[in-house]
């Protein structure tokens, strides 16, 4: 199989080679680490390579999933696996080994996929661009200046520069749909608890964390949320079920929806003039294909809800490097956690409990409001960011004050908080290109639970609007 036939195939594509006989699980493996190795000097996409192990596992038995023989890879924070490093993007954890897999590696290996290496995060997932002391900055494969988003920025410029077809993501304040949408992918952010964590512990900060992947292809996105998807036993919140097969609501026509749109903002600042054109354009194609669209803000009080998710992050991540530092066996060391890191434990230990049930009862009364809005109209959309992807450095977490880098990132990033708050699922579509080239996705939110009417949307604009064989330069 040639080097290039490899990277042009989805995973599912993949694995239909490998039922057919046409290819085996080793050949896909050689061809990924021939990717991984040609391009991930300049995008510093993959932090730990398992060519070893990844070999043997392809030569074995593999279970029988949609994904059977398909290279994978994990996201270096949150998701454990069995006798590799966890480093969390920190220097701090960087000799951190697991024992033993987390529960969604169990399903992410029951899907047939060969687990190949880890990706680049910053540290602890807190920005959304990945650029960090302890891993350096990963690059996007469109234009290897500028960001590739974060934290999920090593998974996203991994999958763009077709070292894999789909690899792990997590997304907590956007980190799946900011790199999918910095790096031209699909990226759906599930329902809360669609993707349980499983039995590996605490909480993702009460629900508003979820893993998934990020894909080239809808119909990935969708296969793997089949395999994932489902509840653990015992489990206290679980999703409302789904009705079907995501796959096939990849297939099946979305009717006609009542979609609002808006390029509204928390701070009420203009975005930049070519996204808000995209938005404006993909708003009159969807009302060419039919749909009732019509302009509408979401008109909440982010201010409040800001001020209420601060308590319950803080307080979370606070707990967690609680859990963190009791395994590493020490307090950080000056040297051992960036500035924005220090200000963020520092901030959360001085939370009080009150502070924190104030906060989430705050987030539950503020839902019902975003939620109701969603009696209304049956999708919502916005871009994903407010501008095109920045470059590297301007988001800098080294090098810029902890204010600063919450500054820009407030202007880059202002769409995609509130629906983690809410829990309901929201998916970035690869539908539009700067002048200069650079990716600039469209986020669909849909109502809780209702990734169905989401995948229907998504495979019919991904018909309507294909963005298969766009390309990044350094794709060859």
């Amino acid at each position: 199989m040639g080097f290039a036939e490899y990277a042009e195939y989805d995973g599912l594509g993949l694995a239909a080679l490998v039922e057919k006989g046409e290819v085996s699980p080793a050949e896909l493996v050689e061809a990924a680490i021939e990717r991984i190795e040609r391009h991930n000097g300049v995008l510093n996409a993959v932090v730990h390579k398992a060519y070893g192990e990844a070999r043997a596992a392809a030569k074995g038995a593999l279970p029988d999933g949609p994904f059977k023989g398909v290279p994978f890879l994990i996201k270096d924070l949150g998701v454990a696996v069995a006798g590799w490093p966890r480093s969390h993007g920190s220097r701090f954890a960087r000799d951190i080994v697991d024992t033993e897999d987390s529960g969604l590696a169990h399903r992410y290996r029951g899907s047939g996929a060969v687990f190949v290496g880890k990706t680049n995060t910053p540290e602890y997932g807190i920005t959304g661009t990945t650029e960090g002391a302890h891993l350096g900055p990963c690059r996007n494969p469109w234009n290897p200046d500028h960001i590739a988003g974060g934290s999920s920025g090593g998974s996203a410029s991994a999958v763009a520069a077709g070292m894999v077809p789909l690899a792990h993501a997590s997304d907590g304040l956007g980190s799946i749909r900011i790199p999918a949408a910095c790096c031209g992918l699909v990226g759906l952010k599930v329902t809360r608890d669609r993707n349980p964590n499983l039995p590996d512990g605490h909480e993702y900060a009460y629900g508003l964390v979820v893993d998934h992947v990020v894909s080239r292809t809808v119909r990935d996105s969708a296969a793997m949320l089949d395999v994932t998807g489902w509840p653990e036993p015992a489990s206290p919140y679980p999703a409302p079920p789904r009705t079907g097969p995501y796959l096939e609501e990849v297939e099946r026509s979305p009717g006609v929806l009542r979609i609002a749109w808006s390029a509204e903002t928390p701070a009420g600042r203009p975005i930049d003039p070519e996204v808000e054109a995209a938005l404006r354009n993909i708003a009159a194609l969807l009302a060419s294909l039919g749909h009732e669209v019509v302009e509408q803000g979401l008109g909440i009080d982010y201010r409040a809800l800001y001020r209420a998710m601060r308590p319950v992050s803080g307080g979370n991540f606070a707990a967690s490097m609680k859990r963190l530092i009791e395994r590493v066996g020490h307090e950080p060391a000056p040297d051992e956690l960036e500035p924005l890191t220090w200000a963020a434990l520092k901030a959360g230990r001085k939370v009080t409990g009150e502070e924190v049930m104030w906060g989430l009862q705050e987030i539950r009364r503020l839902n019902r409001g975003t939620l109701a809005l969603f009696e209304t109209f049956d999708v919502y959309l916005t871009p994903v960011m407010g501008t095109p992807p920045p470059p590297i450095g301007h988001i800098d977490p080294v090098a810029l004050s902890p204010r600063e880098v919450n500054r820009r990132q407030g202007e880059a990033f202002p769409y995609t908080p509130p629906f983690n708050a809410s829990g309901q699922p929201s998916l970035s579509l690869p539908l539009a290109w700067s002048a200069s080239g650079l990716p600039i996705g469209m986020m669909f939110t849909g109502r809780y639970a209702d990734e169905a009417t989401l995948l229907r949307l998504a495979g019919q604009l991904e018909k309507e609007a294909p963005w298969k064989d766009r390309r990044p330069p350094m794709w060859n």
